[in-house]
């Protein structure tokens, strides 16, 4: 189950995929990629993102 949760999604994902994953709004991501509830990594102003650290922020948030 979990290696196809998200399986339309690349590797890498972008704070607008975030969005549309969890259905919630810039703010929000930005949040939780602040505080580090979701693992990224900071290049410039852009975040990376890689898709597994939004699959355990669920796994993390729902257990």
């Amino acid at each position: 189950m979990k290696k196809d949760m998200f399986k339309d999604y690349e590797d890498c994902v972008t704070v607008d995929n975030i969005r549309d994953m969890l259905h919630i709004g810039r703010t929000k991501v930005y949040r939780l990629l602040r505080e580090g509830k979701i693992k990224s990594v900071r290049v410039g102003s852009k975040y990376i993102i890689p898709k597994q650290c939004v699959i355990n922020y669920l796994d993390k948030e729902l257990n």
